[in-house]
């Protein structure tokens, strides 16, 4: 008779990470960190290749260069977001919070501004991953905010007047965490460690813009919202539908 290894305890296969980026240097330097940490990494050197590869082998996470020839970074993740919700890291040798946002905007998890450490490396790549598999959807499926508003957890969806709205990764761990707050004033620091990770409890930034991305999708005027307010210099608060 052959002892049945729990699942729980079953060796579990390396994640793999696609890792796109012109320079040969680079490639090298990324794998020989991240396969030290247990990874599995395959290689793309342009936006076209590491799209075929994608189709191909479905990786866990994409570590992408912003500045490549013909097809950079920005346009290859904006056609990547028609085909899969990946995760991705954009590496960038610029650090304005213009070319952030426009990543952030097309789609991307995270942003590492070169040079960058191996320690920081690691880190960005940790959290991502972590972000990716978080949350478990509640034992309701549907949750009816209000006549006009309902949130599908399974789907990650909101529901706006009948109309259903997909919601990215983030927007949805976003809004999730919000609701589980809701009528509480929930810190600017609490909110980035429990959506981004601890490490990112200084980046006010990417609460700025996901809330901001979150009204566009929810609130009937956004400049005047009604679900997601603002407490100045502290967080942001839920309606409170429960006392509705």
């Amino acid at each position: 008779m052959v002892e049945q290894i729990p699942a729980s305890l079953e060796p579990q296969a390396p994640r793999l990470i696609l890792v796109v980026d012109d320079e040969a240097r680079m490639r090298r330097f990324i794998r020989m960190n991240m396969e030290l940490e247990g990874y599995q990494i395959m290689e793309a050197d342009n936006g076209l290749a590491a799209l075929e590869r994608i189709r191909q082998h479905t990786p866990d996470l994409v570590i992408m260069d912003v500045m490549m020839p013909q097809m950079d970074g920005f346009e290859t993740l904006r056609l990547l977001r028609e085909l899969s919700t990946v995760p991705v890291i954009l590496l960038t040798v610029k650090s304005e919070e213009d070319d952030k946002i426009q990543g952030l905007g097309l789609g991307a998890d995270d942003y590492i501004t070169k040079p960058f450490s191996p320690r920081e490396l690691v880190s960005r790549v940790e959290a991502v991953l972590r972000r990716a598999e978080w949350p478990a959807p509640p034992p309701r499926t549907v949750l009816r905010i209000d006549d006009r508003l309902s949130v599908d957890f399974n789907r990650h969806q909101a529901i706006v007047n009948g109309e259903r709205i997909e919601l990215r990764p983030t927007e949805f761990r976003l809004l999730y965490t919000l609701i589980q707050n809701a009528g509480w004033v929930v810190p600017h620091e609490t909110l980035l460690a429990k959506v981004w990770g601890y490490e990112y409890r200084d980046e006010t930034h990417y609460l700025r813009l996901y809330v901001n991305y979150l009204r566009k999708k929810i609130e009937e005027d956004p400049a005047n919202p009604r679900y997601i307010m603002t407490e100045r210099g502290v967080g942001y608060r839920f309606f409170d539908f429960k006392k509705t």
